[in-house]
């Protein structure tokens, strides 16, 4: 399904004052397909991917998945969890491995804390750790990793639950230019391989030819707008 942001504004207290973060904004995202959100420290990409992810409620607007409104100014926590558990992956910039786990438990734990306990679970778990690559290290620890390697984990988990959704953040900030690229072309495959909405907020736009899109903020707006070549 189709992820709408739909005129979101975010504004945080800041001392006597207020700041905003996100004023005002549209975007939408065609399920399949990955946008990418750039814009120079500060600009609101993260707080506007909080929004998306129901992390952070904003102060008006409304996030959808197809037609139906998931998070908006008075969403409560646990409505919020529901629906990004059910409906949304989220991989983080530092992926948040658990140290005692193996690739291969990181995803299941993370499937049993949505509910999800099918007999084909291992299988399922081991064959997104094939399509990222990581089918041979599913039972090393986060600390027998590289850097490229628990990041792709952190992928492969955020899609256990097949999700509608799928939000990025950072995910090359701590990756060369060339494990960047293979990490970007990963995540945009797959989004058109699950049909999810993918949103990837990036700080290298060098490392972004295979997404369908390319969208830059600015004091919390969208500055502007164009497809890659992979998208005309």
């Amino acid at each position: 399904m189709d992820l709408h942001l739909d005129a979101i504004t975010l504004v945080y207290p800041d001392g006597d004052s207020t700041l905003t973060a996100v004023e005002d904004l549209d975007l939408s995202i065609p399920s399949g397909t990955t946008t990418a959100l750039l814009g120079p420290s500060g600009s609101g990409k993260s707080s506007l991917l909080a929004v998306a992810g129901g992390l952070t409620r904003p102060t008006a607007g409304t996030v959808r998945i197809g037609q139906d409104v998931v998070f908006h100014p008075a969403t409560t926590v646990a409505a919020a969890t529901r629906a990004r558990l059910g409906r949304i992956g989220i991989v983080f910039q530092s992926p948040q491995l658990l140290g005692s786990l193996t690739a291969l438990e990181q995803l299941e734990l993370h499937a049993h804390l949505r509910g999800d306990r099918p007999a084909g679970l291992r299988a399922r778990a081991l064959d997104l750790l094939a399509e990222v690559g990581m089918s041979d290290h599913a039972h090393k620890r986060p600390a027998q990793l590289s850097g490229g390697q628990r990041q792709r984990v952190a992928i492969a988990r955020a899609l256990i639950g097949a999700p509608q959704v799928l939000l990025v953040d950072e995910p090359t900030s701590a990756l060369d230019h060339a494990r960047g690229t293979q990490v970007i072309d990963l995540i945009t495959r797959l989004a058109r391989e699950l049909d999810a909405a993918t949103l990837v907020v990036s700080h290298d736009s060098s490392t972004l030819d295979s997404v369908d899109r390319t969208v830059r903020m600015l004091d919390g707006r969208l500055e502007e707008a164009s497809r890659s070549a992979v998208g005309t």
